[in-house]
């Protein structure tokens, strides 16, 4: 067996408790790296160039061409391949169900320096979002209508979290992600060119009427707070999206989807 490759079978194993710690922020961010389950997210992940520093799979696989191209290229980047059963693969993901691969990539790099604004026509904000749930939500819909990434203003969910990773549906290798304070990207932002736009009440127009430019930046708040005012009044354009029902609102990452999509339309037209 190479140096490359081992085979655990202890609970107790150092491996096997340093890797399960990366469920918990404060051990992510000392490790500088995150967890992700499952072939299809990882297969994704290999497609957009990046290799988990650490490949963890079941020794009661079957066999499957993709799983095969992830252990090459593991091995072909001096990664290390781990064998265990499900019942530690379980430990180590959380889950009681896991399925028969996991992998561990460094962290990158969220400063706004690392932005391309021009590389994209629409790009998603989100400030104060703490559902890593609707966090993974809006990696998907903006890998869904082509936008940049993924901007978290002040004190957001971990997008590194198991929760956030497994709901973006491998979005997180695909989107481009951000964090900053409020001040920081406004300052940012104000430095070149972009128009942020908010779903709003506040002296807004109707979201299929408004004239959206490129790049848009579209933003939304917290789940049950919604944007504070001077945030709102600090954007370019507000939005209000009709509500029929008896409902005042969406979920924060239905609005960003409905806003992105509505973007995305104005652009190409």
């Amino acid at each position: 067996m190479s140096p490359e490759r081992r085979h655990i079978t202890g609970f107790s194993n150092p491996t096997v408790k340093s890797l399960r710690a990366l469920r918990e922020k404060k051990h992510r961010k000392a490790a500088g790296r995150f967890l992700a389950e499952g072939l299809r997210l990882l297969t994704d992940a290999r497609e957009c160039g990046h290799v988990p520093e650490m490949l963890v799979l079941s020794d009661r696989r079957d066999p499957h061409p993709l799983l095969a191209a992830l252990e090459e290229a593991v091995e072909g980047s001096g990664g290390e391949i781990i064998e265990t059963s499900p019942d530690i693969l379980a430990k180590i993901t959380g889950k009681d169900n896991p399925q028969a691969v996991a992998g561990v990539f460094a962290e990158f790099d969220t400063g706004l320096a690392a932005i391309e604004r021009a590389s994209a026509d629409i790009w998603l904000v989100a400030q104060a979002l703490r559902d890593p749930g609707n966090l993974g939500t809006m990696l998907r819909t903006g890998d869904a209508i082509g936008a940049g990434g993924l901007i978290l203003i002040d004190d957001c969910a971990d997008p590194f979290s198991v929760e956030a990773v497994r709901a973006s549906m491998g979005a997180v290798f695909t989107q481009r992600i951000a964090q900053a304070r409020w001040g920081e990207f406004e300052g940012w932002l104000r430095g070149g060119t972009g128009q942020l736009v908010a779903a709003s009440l506040r002296e807004a127009q109707p979201y299929r009427q408004a004239p959206y430019a490129a790049p848009c930046f579209v933003m939304v708040g917290n789940e049950s707070r919604g944007l504070p005012e001077d945030y709102e009044m600090a954007c370019d354009l507000r939005v209000t999206m009709p509500m029929k029902g008896r409902a005042d609102s969406l979920n924060a990452a239905v609005a960003a989807a409905v806003l992105g999509y509505e973007v995305l339309a104005s652009l190409e037209s």
